[in-house]
């Protein structure tokens, strides 16, 4: 393992705070990481990714809880469920992208990242879900991942898809909506799920008429795309999305919206 004082000059560390100190996590987790019961990371694993990347660094850690807090970009994340910590699960089902059709979520055991208390109400803003995610593709050189999880969009996916969808985000490339929101077909038509995450509502999109059509698929993405640049909506209007036409959004209920292509 490389000692502290050989890091690049360029990546100055914090000074890491006493091991096994009592600390208590207030924000849930956002994103997680998917380990093999027996690949799961110490955090000793940790602190070696970090001398090596210089990507992010080790502030805080607890072996025995299986925490530790990692500092990025002037901002730290809580990370939780190393070894030999409790084994975190999926609670519940969740969708899956760029992953064997035998893959099953809830089988394997969870690491997860959340924005460090901290950050208070600002860890959904865009600049703080960018260092996130980055920090994320970070730890995809763990040894062992098999999936990255959103999990505001109860979404998994393979690391490698997940670090191209976000590496073009973070590149100046636009929002990366199937990797961070995801769609579900409902009664109503599509409905996306992880949005509330960044703008506070929900959407459902109905289709021209209110009957779905395949395009309709590509029109969601590009309602979510503007919705997380333009912000929520609290009166009808409509919008001309980029390649694809104009949509009418109309506030639906507390926190939903519906829209149709007109």
């Amino acid at each position: 393992m490389v000692a502290a004082d050989e890091h690049k000059p360029d990546m100055p560390r914090p000074v890491r705070r006493k091991s096994g100190e009592p600390r208590q996590t207030t924000r849930p987790p956002v994103a997680a990481l998917l380990f093999a019961q027996s690949d799961r990371p110490v955090a000793g694993d940790l602190d070696g990714l970090s001398h090596a990347s210089q990507a992010f660094a080790v502030t805080w850690l607890d072996d025995a809880t299986g925490q530790a807090e990692l500092f990025c970009d002037g901002l730290a994340f809580d990370c939780c469920g190393l070894a030999p910590g409790a084994a975190l699960r999926m609670d519940s089902p969740i969708q899956q992208i760029a992953l064997p059709g035998a893959f099953v979520a809830a089988d394997h055991a969870l690491v997860t990242i959340a924005a460090g208390s901290q950050l208070g109400g600002a860890g959904q803003l865009l600049p703080v879900v960018r260092m996130l995610v980055g920090l994320v593709a970070a730890l995809g050189a763990l040894p062992g991942l098999r999936a990255v999880a959103w999990l505001p969009a109860r979404l998994a996916m393979s690391p490698e898809w997940f670090a191209e969808a976000i590496g073009i985000w973070l590149k100046g490339g636009p929002f990366p909506a199937l990797a961070l929101t995801s769609l579900v077909r409902s009664e109503r038509g599509l409905a996306s799920c992880g949005l509330a995450y960044f703008v506070g509502q929900e959407f459902v999109f109905a289709g021209k008429d209110g009957v779905l059509c395949e395009s309709d698929a590509r029109g969601a993405v590009r309602l979510t795309d503007w919705l997380v640049a333009h912000g929520p909506i609290d009166a009808p209007r409509t919008v001309d999305l980029a390649g694809f036409g104009k949509v009418r959004i109309e506030p639906d209920a507390p926190g939903g919206l519906l829209a149709h292509k007109l």
